[in-house]
């Protein structure tokens, strides 16, 4: 009797450890690919809006708390202060951007994506000349929302023009 209760107690130890038992999650899926293409598309479309000049559209593209880094200027936090940042840009009736991206980079977390890039911007110019073009770089970050839309949470432009004062 002591043996089939000990061979039970055997069994059912034995059946409980299996049923415990918990394999690990499978990793999540990799969307490094889909998520660089994903804000490929976007920052397309950013640059689209810019020459439409339209203010608000430009800002959508920015996390709440995002950030503007331009030259010469204080960073611009926040949707208000970049669209503020960005008026006096998209007044400017001789204003136009283009730009290319060059590397885009996505993280194993699907959080982040950057994009660097070379981009050249048109605008009036001081005293004489019609324009000035600048031609440069950019770095974007993009981060993923908690609804999952991609938007800028830092971008920021640097010219390749020597500055005032300096020869090339």
């Amino acid at each position: 009797m002591r043996r089939y209760a000990l061979l039970f107690g055997c069994l059912g130890l034995f059946i409980f450890t299996m049923a415990c038992k918990q394999e690990a999650p499978a990793p999540p899926p990799d969307t490094r690919e889909a998520d660089a293409k994903a804000v490929e598309d976007l920052e397309a479309a950013w640059v689209k809006d810019m020459n439409t000049k339209d203010v608000d559209k430009v800002a959508s593209y920015f996390a709440d708390d995002g950030s503007a880094l331009f030259a010469n200027v204080p960073t611009a936090t926040g949707r208000d202060n970049i669209k503020t940042l960005w008026k006096p840009y998209l007044a400017d009736p001789n204003f136009s951007v283009t730009s290319q991206s060059t590397h885009t980079v996505a993280s194993k977390g699907s959080d982040l994506v950057y994009t660097i890039g070379t981009a050249s911007l048109t605008i009036s110019a001081p005293k004489g000349k019609k324009t000035v073009t600048d031609k440069g770089k950019y770095l974007t970050v993009w981060a993923k929302q908690a609804d999952g839309t991609w938007k800028i949470v830092a971008d920021m432009y640097s010219s390749d023009l020597p500055a005032p004062g300096e020869k090339k």
